[in-house]
């Protein structure tokens, strides 16, 4: 890697728009939030519990993600966490990000959605004054379950509309088509949330459709399957619906067997309002930056190429038309500086 790329990775200012708040959380602070929570996990220290992190596929890693998410039981538990990935990416010149996160798992354990929301919202504010990263709030739903219980939970999301900007579809999307839930994402746009979804992930090209037309959303999250259809993808650049791909997510999850076969350069070159984010960091291996390391390495990403990322990460995100331009005017600041 050339001195030149490594510094524009570094020090660009970028965005994090596909980040699972649930998936920053850290072997060591999943074994120090167990002892301090009464919780007997199957791991006696990090080493085992990093073990443990190989995956054959997304379910592989959901059914660890679930028992992780077994030690956030008290709101100090969410801020805890919450505080530590924001401490994590201002070191990567993160200044904005768009956090999901899944109130549907915490309350089928027992945990009131208003816990949840209280400990990442005291961090997100206390972030912005600390390290000035702005943020938006996604409220995911599972799409492994019932319809009927997304209602259930949009219902509560509709108390805290001033804390919740958006909603979104995860877990896994094998044979949970979007179209499963269009008519609780017609409820949510009518009640002011903007719509995102996890599609063509290990999902095909026609569940991105139907994420677009069934769920009508202004994003797509992961999206890497959208490539296998050319008008699908014609459509994409077209309207310049953002895609929120994360390379080392794809790579541990066997989407991809090699990052060479990530499909960001290629989008790129096609058009494609694509972006670098690192879904799960903590289980995947690495945060944004190491995400843009790694496709530089695999791929051959220009110095122009990483610019256009980090202005991608602004273009693509849920800011107002300011925020917007100040984030791409910090970008151009940043790589004259550093002679891109």
């Amino acid at each position: 890697m050339s001195t030149l790329a490594r510094q524009l990775i570094a020090h660009l200012p970028k965005t994090e728009l596909h980040l699972h708040i649930e998936g920053t959380l850290e072997p060591a602070m999943l074994l120090q939030l167990a002892q301090r929570n009464r919780i007997t996990l199957p791991y006696s220290d990090v080493g085992a519990v990093q073990a443990a992190y190989e995956f054959d596929c997304l379910q592989d890693f959901l059914d660890l993600y679930y028992l992780g998410m077994s030690v956030l039981m008290h709101e100090q538990d969410f801020y805890d966490l919450t505080w530590a990935y924001l401490e994590r990416v201002a070191a990567d010149s993160v200044h904005h990000v768009e956090i999901f996160f899944d109130p549907q798992a915490h309350m089928a354990r027992g945990i009131a959605f208003e816990t949840v929301l209280a400990g990442i919202t005291r961090a997100l504010a206390e972030g912005r004054e600390a390290f000035g990263i702005s943020s938006r709030l996604i409220m995911c739903f599972l799409r492994h379950l019932p319809e009927e219980q997304a209602f259930d939970v949009l219902e509560q999301a509709c108390r805290y509309k001033e804390h919740i900007f958006g909603v979104g579809l995860d877990s896994s999307e094998r044979d949970f088509p979007p179209a499963n839930f269009s008519r609780v994402y017609a409820r949510a746009r009518q009640e002011g949330f903007v719509p995102v979804a996890h599609a063509g992930e290990e999902g095909p090209a026609a569940y991105v459709q139907s994420a677009l037309d069934d769920l009508q959303v202004r994003r797509i999250d992961h999206g890497n399957h959208a490539l296998d259809d050319a008008a699908l993808t014609a459509r994409l650049v077209r309207e310049q619906i953002p895609l929120t791909m994360c390379p080392l997510s794809n790579l541990r999850l066997k989407v991809i067997s090699d990052m060479r076969q990530n499909p960001v350069k290629r989008a790129l070159a096609l058009g494609l309002l694509v972006t670098v984010n690192s879904d799960d960091p903590s289980y995947f291996g690495g945060y944004v930056n190491d995400n843009y390391r790694a496709l530089h390495e695999a791929l051959g990403l220009s110095e122009r190429e990483l610019v256009t990322l980090a202005q991608n990460s602004f273009r693509a995100a849920f800011l107002d038309d300011s925020a917007r331009q100040a984030g791409l005017d910090a970008i151009a600041a940043c790589a004259g500086k550093l002679g891109a």
